[in-house]
C-alpha cells in the first residue's frame, strides 16, 4: 500500500451483490446504453489489437480488450468486478497460451500457474490488510482480475502492470479529492479494477509488440 493507503477496494464481485435497476431519474436509457466514448474506445481496443498481432492472438487480444473495457466502467459506477468478464478474460489467456505454442498443454500451464500465483498474492494482501486493518483493502473482484493478469502477461509484465494501476488509481483519487476540496483519506475508496483492467491489456499490447522486435 501506498502512504496514502486509499481502499483499493473493487469490493465485490458480480456474484457477491446484485445490481441496482437503473431506473430512477430517467438515467436507465443513458446509463445502460452504449455511449459514444465507449464505442469509440472498442473500436480502438480492436484496431490496435489487429495491428500488433494479426490473426488469432489479435482476436483473443481484442477480446481481452473489450473485456477489460467493460470491467473498467463496471468498476467505476458501481464498484464490481463482473465474474463473468473476469472469468472469460482468464479462460481467453488460457487458450491462448495453448493455441500460440508448439507445448500447448505446457504453455497452459505455464498460464495457470502463473494466473494461480499472481491471483494467490492478491487474495494475501487481502487478509494480511483486513487483519491489521479490520477493513478489506481489496476486493475479491481485484483477486479474481489478478488470475486473469496471469493467464494472460509474462512474469516481468505483470508486476509492471500493477504498478502502473496502483500510480494511475493513487493520482486519480488525489486529482478527485483535490477537485471537490476534499482531504485526502486513508481509508478513501478507489476501483482499483477500473486502472488494472486497462493496465492488463496495456501490458499483453507491450509483451506482443516486444516478442515482435526478439
Amino acid at each position: 500500500m501506498t502512504a496514502l493507503e486509499p481502499d483499493f477496494a473493487s469490493d465485490r464481485s458480480e456474484s457477491d451483490i446484485s445490481f441496482e435497476r437503473a431506473d430512477r431519474s430517467g438515467t436507465g436509457a443513458r446509463e445502460w446504453g452504449p455511449s459514444l466514448g465507449w464505442s469509440l474506445a472498442a473500436a480502438g481496443v480492436l484496431l490496435v489489437g489487429f495491428a500488433v498481432a494479426p490473426g488469432i492472438e489479435g482476436a483473443l487480444g481484442g477480446a481481452l480488450g473489450l473485456s477489460m473495457l467493460g470491467v473498467a466502467s463496471a468498476d467505476a459506477r458501481r464498484y464490481v468486478v463482473p465474474d463473468v468478464l473476469s472469468g472469460g478474460a482468464f479462460a481467453l489467456g488460457v487458450i491462448r497460451a495453448a493455441a500460440n505454442s508448439d507445448a500447448g498443454l505446457e504453455a497452459a500451464l505455464m498460464a495457470l500457474s502463473r494466473a494461480a500465483f499472481v491471483a494467490g498474492l492478491f487474495l494475501l494482501v487481502r487478509i494480511v490488510f483486513r487483519r491489521f486493518r479490520g477493513r478489506d483493502g481489496l476486493g475479491l473482484g481485484d483477486v479474481k482480475l489478478a488470475g486473469a493478469a496471469g493467464a494472460w502477461l509474462s512474469l516481468p509484465m505483470l508486476p509492471i502492470s500493477i504498478e502502473i494501476a496502483a500510480v494511475a488509481a493513487l493520482i486519480a483519487y488525489v486529482f478527485r479529492q483535490k477537485k471537490r476540496a476534499r482531504v485526502l483519506r486513508a481509508a478513501g475508496r478507489v476501483p482499483f479494477g477500473a486502472f488494472f483492467a486497462p493496465a492488463i491489456w496495456l501490458g499483453w499490447v507491450t509483451d506482443t509488440i516486444l516478442s515482435t522486435l526478439n
